[in-house]
């Protein structure tokens, strides 16, 4: 079971979760970088970034990098 981290704020849901049964939730860490979970299982994993990892992410889905394709 995963451990809610201290001191962080809450959870934020994807705007397109509601379009799609794919729920995905972010909160910023107590740290400065990122924690991303799935909003279906919140007792399950939850994915930390680094604030530069969390950067180079949102800068490469800004830049299409990451599309479908």
């Amino acid at each position: 079971m995963a451990v809610p981290e201290s001191g962080a704020r809450g959870w934020y849901k994807s705007s397109y979760s509601a379009q799609a049964n794919e729920c995905v939730e972010a909160r910023q860490s107590v740290l400065n970088g990122m924690a991303v979970r799935d909003s279906k299982d919140p007792n399950g994993p939850i994915l930390r970034f680094t604030a530069e990892a969390w950067a180079a992410f949102v800068g490469g889905v800004k830049a299409g990098e990451l599309a479908d394709g």
